[in-house]
């Protein structure tokens, strides 16, 4: 599936998580977009959680809930980042959460291209019962465009979720340190921004409230946007959908 808008051109990958598997602007791609791990390319929808889910267990109405688990000890990103989605259009497509995920129901994907934007909005709709949902965007950003042009990137925020010994945030904030990151942020005072050495920025916005930074990577910079915080299932901070009332979220990709 692709799309145009003036100078920008995206590619979406309904076999690979319904992904977002190429960002052209001007000619220059932007995303990583080949990786041997599905979790380290393109921009991939991360739900019925994002983050990681405390090893892969949360309470639920009197249930225990017991998720997969697929990154050291806990349950990473999601049932869909590698699923097969069908497409219902030119710019949409959806796909089941899957028997992992214990409730009946599925997620749809809508891209609206500009050629100065991207606007990409996720629905999590609940078939039969309600569940708890936490909806967020996981983009590769390349660092390098091509050789010697880097990137640099701003995010001002309030405070910092502190992780504990296992990676988890442990509920505690704090004013943001120095990074590198692999990390929450919240209370944004303004959008997050990347700034590529020959002129092109671009501007991320979202109806999510938390960001995850991960800057470690040499090739690689992900800010990805998030309705809750990792492990929101356990500490908190997570949407619920319900028959006739789906969590909706949007993020927004702008640049000049």
């Amino acid at each position: 599936m692709e799309l145009q808008a003036g100078s920008a051109r995206i590619r979406i990958d309904p076999a690979h998580g319904g992904r977002l598997a190429s960002l052209q602007i001007d000619g220059r791609e932007v995303l990583v977009t080949e990786s041997d791990d599905p979790r380290g390319w393109g921009a991939y929808p991360m739900v019925p959680w994002a983050g990681r889910v405390r090893s892969g267990r949360f309470a639920w109405r009197d249930q225990t809930i017991e998720l997969p688990i697929n990154c050291g000890p806990h349950a990473l990103h999601g049932t869909v980042l590698d699923a097969p989605w069908t497409p219902e259009g030119p710019d949409s497509l959806s796909c089941p959460l899957g028997p992992v995920w214990p409730w009946p129901g599925g997620v749809q994907s809508r891209f609206e291209l500009s050629p100065d934007a991207l606007r990409w909005t996720l629905e999590v709709h609940a078939h039969e019962t309600p569940f708890p949902v936490v909806v967020g965007w996981h983009p590769w950003f390349r660092r390098e465009l091509e050789p010697g042009v880097r990137v640099k990137y701003t995010l001002d925020a309030e405070s910092m979720y502190v992780r504990d010994e296992v990676g988890m945030p442990s509920g505690e904030l704090i004013s943001p340190p120095a990074g590198p990151y692999d990390d929450c942020f919240r209370g944004l005072r303004s959008d997050p921004k990347l700034l590529w050495s020959d002129g092109l920025e671009l501007t991320l916005s979202s109806s999510g409230k938390h960001w995850v930074v991960y800057d470690e990577p040499a090739h690689a910079v992900c800010i990805e946007p998030q309705s809750g915080p990792p492990d929101a299932f356990n500490m908190g901070g997570f949407d619920v959908a319900s028959p006739g009332h789906p969590v909706v979220h949007q993020m927004t990709l702008r640049w000049r």
